[in-house]
């Protein structure tokens, strides 16, 4: 090996290259753009997710002279996100006249409200006045219509409908509430 310089590739040569950078450039962008869109990128939102970003804060929606309708849900919850597009369309229909809020049971930030609430299952409902009292619960996943019914029944201020798993709440004299044995007491 001398210190001589090595020829220079021919024009046609020097083309072949150069479309050959282009041709894996092409590549990797759309490599690029197939691993993107099977990471789920630009995936439009699912109901249950958008919900739970919009809904107020639930001490706003007790004290804004609205009827609220309460959801303890979870992400993995397969009947709550099956009901989610109704609640969605609820929410959207009634969004003047009625708030709904959603409370995962899995965010340590709701824990308060989970003991104060006695949620024990979901998809459970929390049905609200629109002084903020609560007027009744629902225990299991509910189809379009009987949440219309619901969400009715509160903008309307009537009793709510007497479905399978709903019920009123009643308030617990002061004191009386010691004298009950919890669901967890053996005694």
């Amino acid at each position: 090996m001398t210190g001589e310089p090595s020829p220079s590739p021919s024009p046609a040569a020097a083309a072949l290259g150069q479309r050959e950078r282009f041709l894996l450039a092409v590549v990797a962008v759309l490599l690029a753009v197939l691993v993107f869109l099977f990471q789920g990128g630009l995936r439009r939102e699912a109901p249950l997710e958008r919900l739970a970003r919009q809904s107020l804060d639930l001490p706003v929606a007790l004290s804004d002279g609205r009827p609220t309708l309460v959801e303890f849900y979870a992400d993995w919850c397969e009947a709550c996100r099956a009901m989610a597009p109704a609640m969605e369309v609820i929410e959207d229909q009634h969004h003047r006249e009625l708030d709904v809020v959603l409370l995962n049971v899995d965010n340590p930030r709701w824990q308060g409200e989970l003991e104060r609430y006695e949620v024990n299952g979901i998809p459970q409902l929390e049905l609200f006045d629109g002084q903020g009292q609560a007027i009744g619960r629902s225990l299991g996943a509910r189809s379009r219509s009987e949440l219309e019914a619901l969400a009715g029944a509160l903008i309307a201020e009537t009793p709510l409908p007497r479905l399978a798993g709903i019920g009123s709440t009643s308030p617990i004299a002061q004191g009386a509430a010691a004298a009950l044995a919890g669901p967890r007491s053996h005694g």
